[in-house]
């Protein structure tokens, strides 16, 4: 059986002013839920952090990823998500993350890495307009010739497929790398004692503002596909803020890889 086209659905679009770290993960997993019911169409969601956090995959080992003396130093909140990749640090208004919940039909029969390929497609293609040569490097990252943009995880649960990415707009990678571990040892291999103060492909190699980048990627979506905004509903918010309550925010989730 062939996939289905982006222009197959419509499609919704939820862009929330800033949300807490825990529900972000929470409502990642209800949206594409959702989704995969049947109870909402496909939606393309653009994060607003509340708060600086790490975000851990769901297969990462808590204390080799995280210095939590880093993390309580600097405030920053340690979530786990529900797809696999690698960590991310982010700070409100430095990255760029967004989510797409599609039903699995619109990748089917295509292997992990094509599917990657194919969701990511649209950003690489907004990212060449904005003047940036950026391209797809298996399995989850999009890169440039200034050196990785962004990485994307997945999970796939009950007929639909959560897709993420989170692009760096302007890190503050001294910091990055007192909170993450695997940050240090990148940078000690490479021979490296501390990191560039900032790491900000997104703002150096386009010099435009954040909410301009994606101003420019929500025209190229909509250029693919027929898209409406939308608001969260009381309803989704709810059964995010109890996944938040019973799930994300205990010690057993965060905690699910010692």
């Amino acid at each position: 059986m062939s996939h289905t086209a982006w222009n197959d659905y419509e499609w919704q679009l939820i862009h929330p002013g800033p949300l807490t770290p825990m529900l972000h993960m929470a409502l990642d997993a209800v949206i594409t839920d959702e989704v995969g019911a049947g109870l909402r169409p496909p939606t393309l969601r653009i994060w607003e952090w509340a708060a600086p956090a790490v975000v851990i995959g769901r297969f990462q080992s808590l204390k080799n990823e995280v210095d939590p003396e880093g993390a309580r130093r600097h405030g920053v909140e340690v979530v786990r998500r529900v797809s696999g990749g690698g960590a991310m640090f982010v700070e409100p208004g430095n990255t760029i993350t967004y989510s797409l919940s599609v039903p699995e039909a619109l990748v089917q029969g295509m292997s992990f890495q094509d599917s990657y390929e194919f969701l990511d497609s649209w950003v690489i293609k907004a990212l060449h307009e904005l003047g940036i040569k950026a391209w797809y490097q298996p399995l989850n990252d999009i890169t440039s010739d200034g050196g990785k943009i962004g990485g994307a995880a997945q999970a796939r649960r009950s007929k639909a497929v959560l897709h993420h990415v989170t692009m760096s707009y302007d890190i503050d990678a001294d910091k990055m790398v007192e909170v993450l571990r695997i940050g240090r040892e990148k940078l000690s291999d490479k021979g490296t004692t501390s990191a560039k103060k900032r790491v900000d492909p997104l703002r150096s190699q386009t010099g435009l503002a954040r909410d301009v980048i994606i101003e420019r990627m929500l025209q190229t979506f909509s250029g693919m596909c027929h898209v409406t905004p939308a608001t969260l509903s009381q309803d989704t918010l709810a059964k995010a803020e109890q996944q938040v309550r019973e799930k994300f925010a205990t010690e057993d989730w965060i905690g699910l890889v010692p």
